[in-house]
C-alpha cells in the first residue's frame, strides 16, 4: 500500500490510495450527506488488508462531495446535492416510501456529471476508456453511485457497491437497468436504518432482481452504518474482479 495523497480529478478534490505500484482496476466510492472523503477513504486500508497480494491490482479513489455544507452547521460535511431533511424524515416517518422513490432529486444529474467527469479523469491515468471500474458509495453516494452508473457516459462498470443506498429517479432507472445485466451488484443495509428505511432497501434489490441483475443483498441488525461482513464481502467481490481480468492473476 502507497501513502494516501490528496489530488484534483476532474472539478472534484480527491483522497487516492494505491495498493500497490501498478493499479490496473480504479475504484471510486462516494461518501453520504454530510460527511466528507475522509469519512470512507479508511475501507482502502481495509480492502487492501483483506487484498493481499492482489491488493497491488487497484487505485482506490474517494472524491469530495461538491455542495459545503457549512452554512447549515457542518463545516467538514459535504453534499452531492442538497437534502430536505425535515421533509425526508417528515416522508420515512409517515412512510411515504413511494414519494421518495419517484422523485427526481434537484441537482442529481449534476452530481452526476462532475462524477463523470472525475471516473473519465481516473481512468485516463490508468489504462483509458478500458480500464476496470468498481464504482460504489454510501447513502447519498450510493444513490449516486447507481444513479452514474445507470444514465453516467462511461462504460458499465466490473462490480457496484449499495452501502445503505435507495431507490430515487425510479421511472429514469428502470428505463436503463438492463445496461447493469453483466454488472454484479453488492447492496448491504441495517435493518434498524432510520434515516433511509430497510424497506426501501429491499424495494431496491427486488427492482433490480426482476430485470435479472445479479445482486448480493446483506441485511444486518444494525442503524445507518457499513458493517463488517460488508468490508469484508465487498473485498470478496472486489478479489473477483481481479481474477476476471485478461493478465490479472486471482
Amino acid at each position: 500500500m502507497l501513502s494516501p495523497h490528496r489530488t484534483r480529478l476532474g472539478s472534484l478534490d480527491c483522497i487516492v490510495v494505491d495498493g500497490g505500484r501498478s493499479p490496473k482496476i480504479a475504484v471510486v466510492i462516494c461518501h453520504g450527506y454530510g460527511a466528507s472523503y475522509e469519512d470512507l477513504a479508511p475501507l482502502s486500508g481495509e480492502w487492501i488488508s483483506l487484498l493481499g497480494e492482489q491488493a497491488g491490482d487497484f487505485r482506490f479513489v474517494f472524491p469530495d462531495a461538491p455542495h459545503n455544507l457549512a452554512s447549515l452547521g457542518m463545516p467538514e460535511g459535504r453534499a452531492w446535492w442538497p437534502i430536505n431533511m425535515a421533509q425526508l424524515a417528515a416522508a420515512v416517518q409517515a412512510s411515504r416510501f413511494e414519494e421518495l422513490h419517484e422523485r427526481q432529486p434537484p441537482g442529481i444529474d449534476q452530481a452526476r456529471a462532475t462524477l463523470c467527469e472525475t471516473i473519465q479523469s481516473v481512468k485516463a491515468q490508468l489504462n483509458g476508456d478500458s480500464t476496470p471500474l468498481v464504482l460504489g458509495g454510501f447513502s447519498q453516494g450510493a444513490m449516486l453511485a447507481m444513479d452514474a452508473s445507470l444514465r453516467g457516459d462511461f462504460a458499465a462498470p466490473q462490480l457496484l457497491i449499495q452501502f445503505s443506498g435507495s431507490i430515487v429517479c425510479r421511472s429514469q432507472w428502470e428505463v436503463e437497468l438492463s445496461r447493469l445485466l453483466e454488472t454484479p451488484v453488492f447492496q448491504s443495509h441495517g435493518t434498524l436504518d432510520p434515516i433511509l428505511p430497510y424497506a426501501s432497501a429491499v424495494a431496491l434489490c427486488q427492482m433490480l432482481q426482476n430485470t435479472g441483475l445479479e445482486v448480493d443483498f446483506h441485511s444486518f441488525v444494525g442503524p445507518h452504518t457499513i458493517d463488517v461482513e460488508s468490508v469484508v464481502r465487498t473485498a470478496q467481490a472486489l478479489a473477483g474482479v481481479a481474477g476476471s481480468e485478461p493478465g490479472i492473476s486471482p
